[in-house]
């Protein structure tokens, strides 16, 4: 088997085109959860906070040869987990909706079965030795 035959075998396998339904599905979906985040959430918060911007936060380590500052830009890292841990909440608020929707009703439990004959029978024959 040449090599081209072996790699189209390969790309034509049903996981791969799985694979490649389900990046470019994430990547949308990535671009929803971001516009929700960005155009939605992220407003009143920052209404709420007065505008507070963590990125220019940062210590001056000392220059490069060129002259230029060296940062230590701990802001930047503060401001992406704060938006990380609002994309999470905003992700788990997105999943915990459509896993409502997705839920089916509970079955209602099936009433039991009648006694047996021979249950009843003994019921009668215990009640008549309890009356003597």
């Amino acid at each position: 088997m040449g090599l081209l035959a072996e790699f189209k075998e390969f790309a034509m396998k049903g996981n791969v085109i799985d694979l490649a339904v389900g990046v470019i599905i994430g990547t949308a979906f990535g671009r929803i959860v971001n516009s929700v985040v960005e155009d939605i959430i992220m407003p009143p918060i920052g209404l709420i906070v007065g505008g507070v911007d963590f990125r220019d936060l940062a210590v001056e380590l000392g220059t490069n040869p060129a002259g230029e500052p060296v940062l230590f830009r701990y802001g930047q890292f503060i401001q992406t987990v704060f938006e990380f841990l609002i994309i999470a909440a905003a992700l788990f608020a997105v999943i915990k909706a459509i896993n409502r929707l997705k839920r089916q009703p509970e079955p209602k439990p099936a009433p039991p079965p009648p006694p047996s004959q021979t249950e009843v029978l003994l019921t009668e024959i215990r009640d008549l030795l309890a009356r003597r």
